[in-house]
């Protein structure tokens, strides 16, 4: 099975100069949930994703080498600009985690530098962004220090792997427009190991889509994603929500190459709160809904029901909602989100994104 570990990527730290790595990259946005893990970050159900575009992380890894000699990983660590040792120490365990795949690190004081531009923990999946952006600068160093992955489809196929290690679904953040992630006979090559690029098997109108993200709370989530994940070992709809997804990704996939908006839309607000109901049905239970989100979804629903326009609603594991809806009606959807939506939202707040490019260099 592939791993990627290589203990041959070992430095002559007497030639190695000082340098840094910046790498911007989105969060990413579920149709097809995955929710529900086993093994080492592996996915019980295959997801496809759409990458967006204003919500990201921007990371910047600076290295130089050790001047000691133990081989401990050595991290400085800040989240806009401010020191954050829990945040550091989710860091050094995840470096420690792929020390087989870079036996490097050992070698090098490292500098971590990062911040979003959206609230962390609140249900944007920030983890999607920041492992990406830190697997992205990995393999950035890699490349730099042995010149080992010159060939960009492989570099995002380990950066995927990587990104992947510290967050599953950071590992969907890697490519543009959409992403699959999780083996299916659905799509060929595709793998629990890392993600694939999915933008040339998707009609040209959800490369112009628009997500306006509410943000009924900013506060951190009760749960976090790692323990819900959990949860779903003993939840007992576990089994027919796996099936469930992989029977419903064979529809997303058909509706998506012909743009057949009806049947994504109805398939994407399905998702979004059959989530949510796993949530509901864990044990111990927990809700991550506001009163508010309810609220805007009711409005989405009035309000397409009466325009006929093809506008939708998703979450992700947090209260903030995800309106959907192609950019050529974006004159007539925002005014009703301006009117309607903002005022529900945690000091009139909202996010205006879009389906983007993936990530970049910075």
């Amino acid at each position: 099975m592939l791993d990627y570990k290589n203990p041959n990527l070992i430095l002559e730290t007497s030639e190695v100069e000082p340098g840094s790595f910046t790498w911007r990259s989105p969060s990413n946005l579920a149709i097809i949930k995955y929710w529900g893990k086993h093994g080492v970050q592996l996915p019980k159900n295959p997801s496809l994703s759409l990458t967006l575009s204003s919500s990201f992380t921007d990371t910047l890894l600076e290295y130089k080498p050790k001047e000691s000699g133990d081989r401990n990983i050595s991290l400085e660590f800040t989240f806009h600009q401010e020191p954050n040792e829990p945040f550091r120490e989710k860091v050094v365990k995840f470096l420690e985690s792929v020390t087989d795949i870079f036996p490097f690190l050992r070698q090098l004081d490292l500098t971590v530098r990062t911040g979003n531009s959206f609230p962390h923990s609140s249900g944007i999946a920030s983890s999607a962004s920041a492992m990406s952006a830190l697997a992205l600068c990995l393999c950035s160093l890699e490349h730099e220090l042995f010149e080992t992955l010159e060939d960009d489809d492989e570099f995002d196929k380990k950066s995927s792997y990587v990104a992947r290690l510290g967050s599953g679904s950071a590992c969907r953040s890697i490519f543009p427009v959409a992403s699959l992630w999780g083996q299916t006979g659905e799509v060929e090559g595709s793998s629990d190991l890392f993600g694939l690029p999915m933008a040339e098997e998707v009609h040209d109108i959800f490369k112009d889509f628009h997500d306006d993200i509410m943000i009924a709370s900013t506060a951190a989530k009760s749960v976090s994603s790692r323990a819900g994940h959990s949860l779903m070992d003993s939840n007992p709809f576990a089994e027919s929500r796996y099936a469930d997804a992989k029977r419903k990704l064979h529809f997303l996939l058909e509706a998506m190459k012909k743009g057949d908006l009806e049947t994504f839309g109805r398939i994407a607000e399905n998702e979004a709160l059959t989530l949510h109901g796993l949530m509901m049905s864990s044990n111990p239970s927990y809700i991550l809904l506001k009163p508010n989100t309810l609220e805007m979804i009711e409005r989405v629903r009035r309000y397409r029901e009466e325009t006929k326009h093809p506008i939708y609603f998703s979450l992700d594991a947090g209260p903030n909602l995800h309106v959907l809806y192609p950019g050529e009606i974006i004159h007539e959807v925002r005014v009703f989100v301006d009117e309607e939506l903002k005022p529900l939202c945690e000091e009139e707040t909202y996010l205006q994104d879009w389906v983007g490019e993936g990530p970049v260099q910075v």
